[in-house]
């Protein structure tokens, strides 16, 4: 690839520069295989945007350089953003006053995935602060992922809910741990002073970056319509300004865009229409991330030795999972089959994950490409397969729509020539 490109770039000179014609074919290529991917599997989009990532960083693509810095860098941190300012935005705090288990499962399932990962990775040789830093990472599902795959299969019910949920959650420890734990790796804590302050300079910062954030957008939404296009561009300019500072003032722009969410929903619990309003802008930014990370992390060095480690980290964190929120079922509303697939449906790792090994890279020259080493190739691997294991979960938990070709085959309702189910005007897809 970077032979055509030199190519390339003796004859073609846009004005927008190559990179950017790059990666409009790029993005161009990886619509139009989510979409075909979608309608002839019924698998979600997201995968198809991966696989067209993965092939491009496989053969070499170089519009993306690690570590991501610059407008990559930017763009990546506020697509993240944008996704967690709309989950925090779909939690209203009150839910834990009455089901304080759900808090329990994402204590349980978050610790457990830690915990299960460390001490593989430790048991396969790898040096405890490397491990650490994995294991923190591996904490942290991908809110992104799964947002977009219950948006394709129309998913509603517990099991959606309740990943969606823990899914938000184990991304908010993530972060706050990973944003403190990487400013001082190379200062080993002596005291419970020492360990603690930097998690509460990461919670503070991003807390107030948040709150003014939220303050904000609840001012406008007196004087404007939350139904109205203007008001979702001053969402996104407002969510692109706190990512900005957050990271410069030594927070976290991802922690403080999920805060500000929570903060906003609890200052105006009415139902949001931030989705619908988004609409293009909000999927071109969502599938430039996937496809970004996916390039990414397929460049990561690949050998036998880094395999069996990525496998057991995956092993181990899908069970981790599974067992954090069987634990703590009883007295939270689902049974333990939701349970269980509640815990599949926290498999994926994406944007977030990307974000975290960035913190780690930034932080230390010399153990942050020993993580990057271990961390891209899950990340890639569970941003794929993630999806599929969520997608499947979603499928059998009932709460999604099937793929056309089993659902018709299964009911006996006639296809259209394009491929796709008539259903009833009233659009009741659930169950």
């Amino acid at each position: 690839m970077d032979e055509v490109m030199a190519i390339w770039a003796e004859w073609l000179k846009p004005s927008a520069g190559l990179p950017t014609v790059q990666w409009s074919l790029l993005l161009a290529v990886a619509a139009a295989t989510g979409h075909l991917l979608q309608r002839h599997t019924g698998l979600p989009k997201v995968v198809g945007y991966s696989l067209v990532g993965t092939l491009a960083g496989l053969a070499g693509f170089s519009g993306a350089a690690w570590p991501l810095q610059g407008v990559a860098l930017f763009l990546l941190e506020l697509g993240v953003s944008v996704v967690l300012f709309e989950a925090g935005g779909r939690i209203p705090l009150r839910w834990f006053r009455h089901n304080p288990m759900v808090l329990l499962q994402s204590i349980l399932e978050s610790a457990f995935t830690a915990l299960a990962v460390y001490y593989m990775l430790r048991w396969m040789g790898v040096r405890p602060s490397v491990a650490e830093a994995v294991a923190l990472i591996a904490m942290a599902s991908a809110p992104a992922v799964l947002s977009r795959v219950v948006m394709d299969t129309r998913a509603a019910g517990p099991v959606t809910e309740r990943a969606m949920v823990l899914a938000t959650l184990s991304t908010f420890y993530a972060l706050t741990l990973v944003s403190a734990r990487a400013g001082v790796m190379h200062r080993p804590p002596d005291t419970l002073s020492t360990t603690l302050y930097p998690v509460a300079v990461v919670l503070g910062i991003s807390f107030v970056v948040g709150a003014l954030l939220a303050l904000l957008l609840r001012m406008a939404l007196r004087v404007m319509s939350p139904t109205s296009e203007n008001t979702s561009i001053l969402l996104v300019a407002l969510v692109a300004a706190g990512t900005a500072l957050a990271s410069h003032f030594g927070g976290s722009a991802p922690l403080a865009a999920l805060i500000g969410g929570l903060m906003l929903k609890q200052l105006n619990p009415r139902p949001w229409a931030w989705a619908r309003q988004l609409g293009t802008a909000s999927s071109l930014l969502t599938m430039l991330m996937f496809v970004l990370v996916s390039v990414v992390a397929a460049k990561a060095d690949w050998n036998p030795a880094v395999a069996g480690l990525v496998a057991a980290l995956v092993l181990a964190r899908a069970l981790a999972k599974i067992c954090g929120v069987e634990l703590a079922h009883w007295g939270s509303g689902i049974s333990w089959r939701q349970a269980f697939w509640t815990g599949c449906a926290l498999s994926p790792m994406s944007s977030v994950a990307l974000l975290l090994v960035l913190q780690f890279m930034s932080s230390s020259l010399t153990l942050g490409p020993r993580i990057a080493s271990i961390a891209l190739p899950a990340i890639l691997l569970m941003e794929i397969l993630g999806a599929i294991v969520t997608t499947f979960a979603i499928y059998e938990a009932g709460e999604g729509t099937r793929p056309w070709p089993q659902r018709a085959a299964a009911s006996g309702v006639p296809t259209t020539q394009a491929g796709e189910l008539r259903t009833e005007p009233r659009g009741d897809l659930h169950g």
